[in-house]
């Protein structure tokens, strides 16, 4: 349990809003005032990641966090454990984090995507044992870490050690069995192991404009929502969540998650709202669902494929009805030399994924939907 009260919303940081198409290249001026925005408002959680926005979002947040924001906010930051292969990775990691925090703590530093195979690995670096010693030495305050495998993993991973402070998980109303899940949320209620969840509008996919099917289930209900409205306040629903973090990338959408959080709570949704999502989730799931959540691990591909935008737009595609404007939008954003059609079935990039999606698949799946002749019914 927390010693503190931590706000319903967090600020995940993977999302900023860039200059461009190149993730990397943040705006600065706005991502700093949305993110002092949101702190001014209450919002005293911010998650971070060494590999976000290609190594730049840390800096970003350290920059943001001067002048007393640092004071106000816990920060959580995550080991780039995909790039751990010796004890001295971590100590080398964690002083680069420090130093681009600009902090001398990190309150929560997580394992970042853990699965078992990267628990084996980090298991054979005592990572435990350093990771108690980095406590004892004030550079961490709460250890955790956020997860990308199975629920007999997490189960386990929970049990191993009494010292976790805060667990991640993938948790909304389409992905509700993905992963840890429903399960797993309940597990680590029943342990008192505090609960961030990430993706609660699953990369934004549901928040994508819905199609005819899905505007009418929404229509239908009586008072009117965005579907991304839907989508936070089902998972706000769970008493188990401690905090749900939603990778903002505009003003705009911080002062819409700011004032929807002030408006839920616990288990204030109805029967009626609950068979509403319910409804949707169904029609999702017909629909075609993968689970990309543009987090861009899979890049740069050696062939050059955009493979987060074109993941983007195949969901889009389903989502939406499989019209040609999705197709059309397949054109202007995707270069013939960045498109799925250049895949060469490597599998870089699904050796990379956390969501274990089979990318070659789904791309080669692109270039029947948006890189063949028109005509062909799916």
């Amino acid at each position: 349990m927390l010693d503190w009260k931590v706000s319903v919303l967090g600020f995940g940081t993977m999302r900023l809003p860039i200059i461009g198409s190149d993730a990397s290249v943040i705006d600065e001026p706005e991502a700093i005032r949305m993110i002092r925005y949101a702190v001014e408002h209450g919002v005293n959680y911010v998650d971070t990641g060494y590999r976000y926005h290609c190594g730049k979002s840390e800096t970003v947040v350290g920059k943001a966090l001067k002048n007393g924001y640092r004071e106000r906010v816990k920060i959580a930051a995550k080991m780039p454990t995909m790039l751990v292969n010796s004890e001295g990775d971590m100590d080398k990691f964690l002083n680069e984090q420090l130093t681009k925090l600009q902090t001398d703590h990190i309150d929560f530093y997580l394992l970042h995507g853990l699965r078992k195979e990267r628990w084996e690995k980090l298991r054979q670096f005592k990572v435990l044992s350093w990771l108690e010693k980095k406590e004892s030495e004030g550079k961490i305050n709460q250890i955790g870490f956020s997860f990308h495998d199975d629920f007999p993993f997490f189960k386990e991973l929970l049990d191993e050690t009494d010292e976790w402070g805060m667990c991640q998980i993938i948790f909304n109303y389409v992905d509700d069995d993905f992963q840890a899940g429903i399960r797993g949320l309940k597990y680590a209620a029943s342990k008192n192991i505090p609960v961030a969840v990430m993706e609660p509008v699953a990369g934004g996919k549901l928040a994508y404009p819905p199609s005819k099917e899905t505007s009418e289930i929404w229509e239908a209900f009586p008072k009117k929502r965005s579907p991304a409205e839907w989508a936070l306040r089902w998972v706000w629903n769970h008493p188990e969540v401690t905090v749900v973090l939603s990778g903002m990338s505009t003003m705009e959408q911080v002062v819409e998650n700011i004032r929807l959080a002030s408006e839920s709570a616990p288990s204030c949704m109805t029967d009626k709202e609950l068979a509403t999502i319910s409804r949707a989730k169904e029609l999702y799931k017909k629909l075609g669902f993968v689970q990309c959540r543009g987090c861009q691990y899979c890049m740069p591909c050696p062939q050059g494929v955009n493979i987060p935008r074109i993941m983007s737009l195949y969901n889009e595609f389903y989502v939406n009805g499989r019209t040609d404007e999705i197709r059309k939008k397949y054109s202007e954003l995707v270069s013939p030399e960045f498109g799925a059609k250049n895949c060469v079935r490597c599998c870089k990039c699904e050796e990379l994924c956390p969501q274990r999606i089979p990318i070659r698949n789904v791309l080669s799946d692109s270039v029947k939907i948006f890189e063949q002749s028109p005509g062909r019914q799916f």
